[in-house]
């Protein structure tokens, strides 16, 4: 299947896709505490998107029961809301996505609660300064592998860290789920160059310990084979049509952070 390219018309919708998406994730970092189920998450985010004029991309998605994705601690990704209550020190990996129009907004973080260990703190860090660099590395002309490249040369740097094989980063625009299939490791110079119009949803997925995962029983949940903890990060980016990056599911567009990497974001879709 060919990737989409979108017009700069459609790339403005899914601006407002996105932004709602990030700012459901930054109510939901203001609103989660020790104590909390992580189905009352779910019921903000729920109400947050309906509000804002989105439906859930997630909730049904191949049966999914949930707005939004809560993984916690050595669960890394597609954790199921419900009655788990979040501890203090835990690290909370939240997914979410919305629907404006037809078109898709996907994005995520972790956010450590209460007294977080050292360690765990640093393997968020990481994961989300790999995730800027993935997609700093993924400018217009270059080879999508040079994203994955980045990700993975940012996370080695830092020390130890398993970084997941199975699952990536993807293709979204009419679908939240599209070619092409990015690979957060891997070297350069590989796949289709990256062109005006492509929508990319770049998500670091990373552990304290191995990269090797295991499915639980809900078919859902993705869990460390070594119980280590682990970190999700995803942002929504897209090249815009003057061939400069914009990060849709980021509040400032990714303006501050990809400042910080020499790359200066586009201003059609502000």
């Amino acid at each position: 299947m060919a990737i989409e390219i979108k017009t700069l018309d459609e790339l403005k919708v899914m601006r407002r896709a996105g932004l709602l998406v990030g700012q459901t994730l930054e109510l939901l970092r203001a609103s989660v505490k020790v104590g909390m189920r992580t189905d009352a998450l779910d019921a903000i985010a729920a109400a947050n998107i309906k509000r804002g004029g989105g439906t859930s991309n997630f909730n049904g998605y191949h049966g999914f029961r949930g707005t939004i994705c809560v993984s916690l601690n050595d669960e890394i990704v597609h954790g199921i809301p419900g009655d788990r209550v979040i501890e203090d020190g835990d690290i909370v990996s939240i997914d979410a996505g919305a629907i404006i129009d037809g078109w898709h907004g996907d994005s995520a973080i972790s956010i450590g609660v209460g007294k977080v260990d050292p360690a765990d703190q640093k393997l968020m860090d990481v994961c989300e300064e790999s995730m800027w660099r993935g997609i700093a590395a993924g400018s217009s002309g270059v080879r999508l592998s040079n994203i994955g490249h980045a990700i993975e040369e940012y996370v080695k740097s830092q020390g130890k860290y398993g970084i997941l094989r199975e699952y990536g980063g993807h293709g979204i625009g009419t679908e939240m789920h599209m070619e092409p299939h990015i690979l957060n490791f891997g070297k350069k110079g590989f796949g289709p160059e990256i062109a005006p119009g492509m929508a990319l949803a770049i998500e670091p997925m990373i552990t304290r310990g191995t990269h090797k995962t295991r499915v639980l029983k809900d078919d859902w949940t993705v869990v460390s084979m070594d119980e280590s903890h682990g970190a999700h990060f995803e942002h929504t980016y897209c090249i815009a049509p003057d061939g400069k990056p914009f990060v849709l599911t980021s509040l400032d567009g990714g303006r501050m952070q990809l400042a910080g990497l020499g790359i200066s974001v586009s201003e059609l879709l502000e």
